[in-house]
């Protein structure tokens, strides 16, 4: 029977729906096969072609050998620029403008290897990338932008152009109302509740079990209730905290291996998806607080919205997520 669910965070409800007759294993992406070499003289990530990106911002010199391990460059092509000013303008007493499209799009160069994976990578690799995001986060939040948004497209069907590994870095003076609505929500919480939604959430999972596929001492990995797709995901620090910023060595050091444990999984049991994950975090200079709780979302691409999900804003989910999470769990 289908059911209605509604996210205790965001008070979005979603539509558990699994479709009749379809197996749940048969929500996977179609089997690809990837050739790309170890270097494309063509790629401006890659190492020896520097010139033909924009000058670096950071880099982690790799411990193995000469080289870089990690760098981080302005993205060529950005969405919004540092030149500028935040003046807002009326135009015609009705609409609104930012006089200048100001603020930072940051492209981290996650391997100088052309087909390396996230899942494939050594752990140390991924702790340098966590590392890198943290670094360049914290240094967005110091130049004065609102909100800085860390998120990683892989395949086709995830939006992402290049194929070299690479993550983004989008800083902006402006904080979205889809940002605002479930702070607003986590802080309405607090005050009925005295406690943290997210915090509340996770004793949840804990309490019930169903829904966990992986969990260390430091962070949960689950299906939420409410997933809008199939197996939606949520990375969680156990431990209250409001901001990324605020994330230790040794809480990096478990997270690289949990999200490299955990897409390397879904790389063989969804066969490689798409996705797209999302470091969700609280606005900067906000960061101190009891009612918000910074987190992971990896979405793979496995489904696709149509009019009705666009149209009303509710998405319809085809596989519960308790059944995600067994065949996550499942060693076969």
């Amino acid at each position: 029977m289908p059911e209605l669910r509604q996210n205790p965070i965001t008070k979005e409800w979603v539509i558990i729906a699994p479709t009749r007759g379809q197996r749940p294993t048969e929500f996977k992406a179609e089997i690809h096969e990837d050739n790309s070499p170890i270097y494309d003289p063509n790629c401006p990530f890659c190492p020896g072609n520097e010139s033909m990106a924009p000058e670096e911002i950071l880099s982690f010199q790799s411990e193995q050998k000469n080289g870089w391990a990690v760098r981080v460059i302005p993205n060529k092509y950005p969405a919004l620029t540092p030149q500028g000013n935040y003046t807002r303008k009326n135009i015609s007493d009705f609409y609104r403008k930012m006089q200048d499209a100001v603020g930072s799009h940051e492209i981290v160069i996650e391997s100088p290897q052309h087909n390396a994976k996230l899942g494939f990578m050594p752990d140390e690799q991924v702790k340098t990338i966590l590392t890198a995001y943290k670094k360049r986060y914290l240094t967005n939040c110091n130049s004065g932008y609102k909100l800085v948004t860390i998120f990683r497209n892989y395949g086709e069907a995830a939006g992402t152009s290049l194929r070299h590994p690479h993550s983004q870095i989008i800083a902006t003076p402006i904080v979205p109302n889809s940002k605002r609505y479930p702070v607003e929500e986590a802080m309405r919480y607090y005050d009925d509740n005295g406690a943290c939604v997210f915090c509340d959430m996770i004793n949840q999972e804990l309490a019930v079990q169903d829904r966990i596929v992986i969990l260390g001492k430091k962070f949960i990995l689950f299906e939420p209730f409410a997933s809008r797709i199939p197996y939606e995901t949520c990375i969680m620090p156990i431990s209250h905290a409001a901001s990324f910023s605020f994330i230790t060595s040794e809480e990096i050091e478990e997270l690289a291996h949990i999200l490299n444990q955990f897409l390397k999984l879904i790389y063989f049991k969804l066969n490689n998806p798409s996705y797209n994950y999302m470091i969700q975090t609280i606005p900067c200079k906000s960061e101190r607080n009891l009612f918000y709780h910074w987190n992971l979302v990896l979405l793979p691409r496995l489904t696709k919205f149509a009019g009705f999900e666009l149209g009303s804003g509710i998405h319809i989910n085809n596989m519960y997520p308790e059944e995600c999470a067994a065949i996550l769990k499942d060693q076969k």
